[in-house]
């Protein structure tokens, strides 16, 4: 009989005594509670390789801290293009982002894009895992950002629908098409070509058409837009690499918890090893099944095409810096 008065005091006095302590500042919502939420984004399709290791990162990310970091990701674009990702990652909108338009964090990124600065993809990745490449993506800091990686966007190849191209003079007076891009542009004309700035969306006709006589592609570009149906010719160069900048805001990234900024950087390294090794699978079967269409492969003189590409260098060396680019070059060469 004893007992009821007991448990109604139990049953109302323990809210109370949570409402005190609370009142007080002595209780605090676990962390884990309070997951924060960092915007990711880039203009690559929602089923590229890219978005797929931006999934794999984000999970990654979420369950080495525990749920304490969330990332949102956003595809195809869909917070603008390349140029305003990094706009917004620098003024904090988003919190990352990727792409090869890097005005914004620092110019002389786009050094890497000089043409033969690098011999394969084994060459790229020496590089950027090397303390020289690390200090090289460091730039942008003073802006406010943090790179985080660079991703293979690719090599660009030379194909073209009337022969092989060995050597430079396999190129003189062939109109090709390339983006508008300075240094491709600059390149190609360097090497004899006639280079032709037309929207890629108007690539295929063309081709199709004989507007243009050929192409400088990356062979995911080369295989998804079906332009071997036109082209059977494909001369591996490796003669321009392209990277796809991982950046972040320097803000964010520094307010994270010493735990938390570990575990990113960890999952940015794991996700970086496994888009490599998927990018290297994908350029495998992609080759084979272009092959099985009659496009036909031939590899060109790369001493002979890097010869006259000096040119390029001594133009860009005047918009970056003579040192900046004969350290760079140094470095892209070290093994």
């Amino acid at each position: 009989m004893m007992s009821a008065p007991k448990r109604t005091f139990v049953r109302h006095a323990l809210p109370a005594l949570l409402l005190t302590v609370c009142a007080a500042g002595l209780w605090h919502p676990s962390p884990a509670l309070a997951a924060e939420t960092l915007r990711l984004a880039h203009a690559s399709s929602s089923d590229s390789l890219i978005n797929q290791a931006m999934v794999r990162f984000a999970a990654e990310v979420k369950e080495k801290t525990n749920d304490r970091l969330e990332i949102q990701i956003f595809p195809d674009g869909q917070l603008g293009d390349e140029g305003a990702i990094a706009d917004s990652a620098g003024s904090g909108a988003i919190a990352m982002g990727l792409g090869g338009v890097v005005d914004a964090i620092d110019p002389r990124l786009n050094a890497v894009s000089l043409p033969f600065l690098f011999k394969d993809a084994d060459a790229v990745h020496h590089f950027l895992d090397s303390a020289a490449g690390k200090k090289f993506l460091s730039m942008g800091e003073d802006r406010g950002y943090v790179m985080l990686s660079a991703l293979d966007s690719g090599f660009r190849q030379f194909a073209n629908s009337k022969k092989a191209i060995v050597e430079p003079a396999d190129l003189a007076g062939l109109k090709i098409r390339t983006p508008p891009n300075p240094v491709i542009l600059s390149t190609i004309k360097q090497l004899g070509g006639l280079p032709q700035s037309i929207p890629f969306g108007e690539v295929y006709t063309s081709l199709q058409s004989g507007v243009v006589d050929g192409i400088e592609p990356e062979l995911r570009d080369f295989s998804d837009q079906r332009w071997y149906e036109v082209v059977k010719h494909v001369s591996m160069a490796n003669y321009i690499w392209s990277a796809n900048f991982w950046y972040m805001n320097k803000a964010a990234y520094d307010g994270l918890a010493a735990a938390d900024r570990q575990a990113l950087q960890q999952s940015v390294a794991d996700t970086t090893a496994w888009y490599r090794d998927q990018l290297s699978q994908v350029y495998a079967k992609l080759t084979e099944q272009l092959k099985s269409k009659q496009v036909v492969f031939n590899d060109v003189d790369r001493a002979a095409f890097l010869a006259k590409s000096g040119p390029v260098y001594d133009q860009f060396s005047k918009t970056w810096g003579a040192d900046f680019i004969k350290q760079l070059r140094a470095d892209a060469a070290a093994e």
